[in-house]
């Protein structure tokens, strides 16, 4: 899964919880779906950031990249 992808299925469960509509057991799977969602995001991030700094100590130089678009 793409970190976007992740992002925006996570963005979509959190609307569902907040809308209150939802039954106590629909509200247990959207709140773990949720928490499987985010630690997906946050690996995919960690990956990243490992790949980024790696790139940087292999070239010695500094690298700009926007943080805003990940």
């Amino acid at each position: 899964m793409k970190f976007e992808e992740a992002m925006k299925q996570l963005e979509e469960t959190v609307k569902q919880l907040e809308s209150g509509e939802t039954t106590l057991e629909e509200s247990m799977e959207l709140f773990e779906k949720g928490v499987s969602l985010s630690r997906t995001c946050q690996k995919l991030l960690s990956e990243a950031q490992l790949k980024v700094t790696k790139l940087i100590s292999e070239t010695g130089e500094e690298v700009e990249f926007d943080t805003e678009n990940m």
